[in-house]
């Protein structure tokens, strides 16, 4: 790395990391403010960072130096009460329920028949009291474990998290190092403030899903293909995601034998960790109806439900899109890993729903893809920190349509302009 551009990293990263350590001196009351303001400067800077990270020359001292600071700053933020997002109410009752030997599938919070486990704090406050889990079983026995560990407090999450995350990392590390990608990459991942903010100070689920997903395309590029679909089950039972590398692995696939093991593994799996708790429970009813009912973020959404005015209609017409654009995508004779990228990029594209963290499964794919139309997606999508704040403030949930213009202009236009080159450069599959 040049001297001049090494000094500005420098400087630039130490006005990163200085705003994530504002948060304690803050009173909690005022904590949701900091929060909004901390993640979106960062996120901003984050890719304003990945310029010198992509086009200079990183040590690998700095490498070292660059991830550790990563590391601390999530162990900084661990203490944090979360801020954006109640949703640790839920996976802490989850895990209370199944400790006292029930089916987490079987009731929803506020049922009479949980009245003996209910406090002064659960479950008033989960939200959507009303409604039975919608989480996986892989999440659901982390949430176990979890209060086990820690009971009703947040840090035993977060601390899970935290070991979930380091795992990720080195996952990273080992598929940079099989494939011969450069290693200062990881640092798209090790410096993003999403998994930060979204792990460490709101306690997101995903990140139990991510080391599953990493560890199932190392295991895919370095031949063990078996592992890799054993770990793309696994994935899909903490979110679904997974779900869209089933095709893509399949058509890679040229043995009759491979490719029905790359369906039947992950099938299995996912029957081995649901069926114990269909006996006495109904894992897919909150799923199915927040697959109906929610939406957030989602910019093709918003534009055809503003013509087509039905929330189901619409929804079927994102679907509709995303198999039209999915399907030359897994036909085309891109690498893998691009595939993997492009898939879960669009996935998000015409999804109704995305939230931040939900982004957290693109950042994970990005030092191995890096892509800046993901790199300002990560980044930007803080920008719906306003809609928190908003709601946080005044108890009123509202999008802001110069947030989300402001969120997917700029990304849109960079996918566009990333296909017309590798049209027209093939080869070319980095940034």
């Amino acid at each position: 790395m040049k001297k001049g551009p090494q000094r500005y990293f420098l400087l630039l990263l130490l006005f990163f990391s200085s705003t994530f350590l504002l948060f304690p001196v803050f009173h909690h009351e005022r904590l949701i403010i900091v929060y909004s303001i901390a993640y979106i400067v960062t996120s901003i800077l984050f890719v304003g960072i990945s310029v010198f990270i992509l086009r200079y020359d990183v040590p690998s001292k700095y490498v070292i130096g660059l991830v550790a600071l990563g590391v601390v700053l999530r162990l900084a933020m661990i203490p944090i009460h979360p801020s954006g997002s109640d949703d640790y109410y839920r996976y802490v009752w989850d895990g209370k329920v199944m400790a006292n030997g029930i089916n987490p599938y079987r009731y929803a919070p506020d049922d009479p028949a949980l009245a003996r486990l209910h406090t002064d704090v659960l479950p008033s406050r989960v939200n959507f009291p009303d409604m039975k889990t919608i989480y996986p079983p892989v999440a659901e026995i982390i949430f176990y474990i979890s209060y086990i560990i820690g009971g009703d407090n947040y840090v035993s999450v977060k601390l899970i998290l935290f070991v979930f995350d380091l795992l990720s990392m080195f996952g990273i590390y080992q598929v940079l190092k099989k494939t011969g990608l450069d290693r200062k990459n990881i640092l798209l991942y090790a410096l993003c403030p999403l998994p930060m903010f979204q792990f460490f100070v709101d306690a997101h689920v995903d990140g139990f899903g991510l080391p599953l997903l990493v560890f199932a395309l190392l295991f895919y590029v370095d031949g063990k293909k078996a592992l890799s679909y054993l770990f793309v089950g696994l994935s899909i039972c903490v979110k679904p995601l997974g779900l869209i590398l089933i095709p893509i692995m399949f058509l890679n696939e040229r043995s009759l034998a491979e490719r029905i093991k790359s369906v039947a593994i992950p099938a299995l799996v996912c029957l081995a960790l649901y069926v114990p708790f269909m006996f006495s429970g109904t894992p897919f009813q909150a799923l199915m109806k927040f697959t109906e009912n929610w939406t957030f973020n989602g910019v093709v959404f918003d534009i055809l439900d503003s013509f087509i005015h039905d929330n189901q209609r619409s929804r079927l017409a994102c679907a509709a899109l995303l198999f039209v654009f999915y399907l030359p995508v897994i036909l085309s004779r891109k690498d893998f890993l691009t595939k993997v990228y492009l898939s879960v990029f669009m996935l998000f594209i015409f999804s109704p729903v995305v939230h931040p963290w939900y982004l957290s499964w693109l950042a994970i794919i990005l030092p191995l893809i890096p892509r800046w139309s993901g790199i300002t997606y990560v980044g930007l999508v803080s920008l719906t920190a306003f809609t928190i704040l908003n709601y946080q403030l005044t108890g009123v949930w509202k999008e802001y349509p110069a947030a989300v213009l402001a969120e997917y202009i700029p990304v849109l236009a960079l996918f566009a302009y990333e296909f017309v080159r590798s049209e027209r450069h093939p080869a070319n599959r980095q940034t």
